[in-house]
């Protein structure tokens, strides 16, 4: 007789929680997930029910965050996000790219939020923990209708992507910036297209993403680019920097600022899993880079000194500090050169 995984059928009207989620996956694996719908990126889209849209963070620049979806069809290999995916019961690898989240009240739970009296009107940073202008935004809108919520209520806010779908929203973010702050964080990690094609393969083109920060600032939109992160050995050399910080000047960002890649958890298991599938020879290397999470500092600031200097060579203004950039403690300094 089949096991049957009776917890998603019996809700009625109401969609699963993210418990629920990990509760039948636990049992049946993503296979139990019979309400998730396969749309034609042959990714499956699980609809569920947010107790809460304002995410509380420690030890980050900013205190609130707001992510609509869980999981990514960018796949990108690097991505720190992958990690929280095992928090459903599912894995770091094709899973988080293959079986996304979508918080159907998400906006209605935004709304009674900032509604309160207890909310102060707080900076929110939108999409850290998964962009939230991938492909499915086109058809559930829920970070539009996010941002209009915001807007409504004169609230402040950054965002981080790398979805060219952002410029349909550039009439909300400009009546934002208008009101408060409001930037926008497009992430360009490299121009270099051997690289993007290894790294980001659901993504759009480095240079597609570079003109939609183009058509934001152009309408008067605050908008900037993160090269985040610089990948050793992929996109860490000075003429790959080069060429990146130079397109990002010829494209207007307002601003610049770049991070080296870090790993932990389920993020540094698929991302070794990924070199020892494709580049062996380069994982003594990368073990000898990371024995921590953080690369040695002296390696990072080795790289970030190169975009700097770039910066000022290109015209192109420094960000400080990245709207999702963790604060690294110190690291073991360890010779190496890539």
């Amino acid at each position: 007789m089949a096991t049957s995984y009776p917890l998603l059928f019996d809700l009625g009207a109401r969609k699963p929680t993210t418990r629920d989620v990990a509760n039948t996956v636990r049992a049946g694996g993503i296979a139990a997930l019979t309400e998730a719908e396969r749309r034609a990126d042959r990714a499956r889209y699980q609809e569920i029910t947010c107790r809460s849209a304002l995410n509380p963070v420690k030890g980050m620049p900013f205190e609130w965050t707001l992510n609509p979806y869980r999981g990514c069809t960018h796949g990108c290999h690097y991505c720190y996000a992958r990690r929280y995916h095992v928090q459903f019961e599912m894995n770091a690898d094709d899973e988080f790219a293959s079986v996304i989240l979508v918080k159907n009240n998400f906006v209605e739970m935004l709304a009674r939020e900032l509604a309160r009296q207890s909310w102060k009107g707080e900076y929110v940073a939108v999409g850290t923990a998964t962009d939230c202008y991938q492909p499915i935004e086109g058809h559930y809108k829920l970070t539009r209708r996010s941002i209009e919520v915001l807007l409504k209520h004169h609230n402040p806010m950054g965002l981080v992507t790398k979805g060219p779908m952002v410029v349909r929203d550039k009439d909300l973010l400009l009546a934002l910036s208008k009101e408060t702050t409001c930037t926008v964080y497009m992430s360009v990690p490299t121009v270099d297209e051997h690289a993007w094609e290894l790294l980001e393969p659901g993504t759009a083109h480095p240079l597609q993403r570079l003109r939609a920060v183009r058509e934001l600032v152009d309408a008067g939109v605050c908008a900037g680019v993160l090269m985040n992160p610089i990948v050793p050995g992929f996109s860490s050399s000075r003429s790959k920097l080069e060429r990146t910080v130079k397109a990002i000047a010829d494209h207007g960002a307002r601003f610049v600022g770049c991070n080296v890649m870090f790993l932990e958890d389920g993020t540094r298991a698929h991302f070794m899993k990924f070199l020892e599938r494709e580049f062996p020879s380069w994982v003594p290397r990368y073990e000898t880079l990371y024995r921590k999470k953080y690369a040695p500092e002296e390696y990072r600031k080795q790289v970030q000194g190169m975009v700097r200097a770039l910066q000022t060579r290109y015209g192109v203004e420094p960000r400080e500090r990245e709207p999702h950039q963790e604060s690294p403690g110190e690291a073991e300094q360890v010779g190496f050169a890539w």
